[in-house]
């Protein structure tokens, strides 16, 4: 039998055990049966027309969080792009920013890494904004927080390539010493890790995260566009790209 009978049958079914005209009748005992025996049958006999409805819902849903979170992003520009006080890195006055989001003690941040820095090196004219994103536990929120106090010294992104450059889980002590071996004065960095000005920038980002819609990391927004987990070097040039071209 061709596949759009049973289809048409489940269509049918589905008509009846859903009514659409208001004050439409209940279906009876023995419909509601017959209805519920033509859709259990058919799903037997067609598995994968389930997992195709379940694909079909999951990819709508997709495409609608990523249009909220191109709505979030060109309305929060200026926090995104343009907050002082945020670590930059690349080019200051390159035409196109990059806002990355990342946990120092994330995987797979570490493993894009030398993405991001290759597409820097590669491209001359982008510009990167690090966003503390801590949100794999307290060695994460104290990571964060000391690489935002290295920012005072001028010490930031020693400090942050050599925390992402740490293939083990960092602990409190591993960032300690990290901050030792990169020149910072760990005492002043202790005390300014107490600043609330650096509790609430970390508070605002998880909050401007929550908006966009990022659940994860690493997560970049580029242009109007929102590049969720791990990457590879091409899809970040294309989105670049297409940024530049407006």
């Amino acid at each position: 039998m061709p596949r759009y009978f049973p289809r048409a049958a489940l269509a049918a079914a589905l008509m009846i055990a859903t009514p659409v005209a208001a004050g439409a009748q209940a279906l009876s005992p023995q419909q509601r049966q017959e209805v519920e025996t033509v859709l259990r049958d058919y799903l037997k006999r067609n598995p994968e027309f389930l997992i195709e409805v379940l694909q079909a819902a999951e990819e709508k849903q997709q495409q609608a969080q990523m249009v909220r979170a191109r709505e979030t992003i060109v309305a929060e520009r200026q926090l995104l792009t343009a907050n002082p006080g945020d670590p930059v890195a690349g080019n200051p006055k390159g035409d196109v920013t990059v806002v990355e989001f990342f946990d120092y003690n994330c995987p797979y941040c570490k493993q894009v890494k030398p993405v991001v820095a290759g597409v820097l090196e590669k491209d001359r004219k982008v510009r990167i904004v690090y966003k503390e994103f801590p949100i794999l536990g307290p060695a994460s929120e104290f990571a964060a927080r000391a690489a935002l106090a290295a920012h005072k010294q001028d010490k930031y992104l020693a400090f942050h390539h050599a925390l992402m450059g740490n293939k083990a889980r960092l602990s409190e002590e591993s960032v300690l010493s990290t901050a030792k071996a990169v020149g910072l004065d760990v005492e002043r960095m202790k005390r300014d890790m107490q600043d609330p000005g650096i509790a609430a920038r970390i508070a605002e980002t998880r909050e401007l995260a929550v908006r966009i819609g990022i659940r994860g990391t690493p997560a970049l927004v580029i242009g109007d566009e929102l590049l969720p987990n791990a990457f590879e070097a091409g899809a970040m040039e294309a989105m670049i790209d297409k940024a530049r071209k407006g």
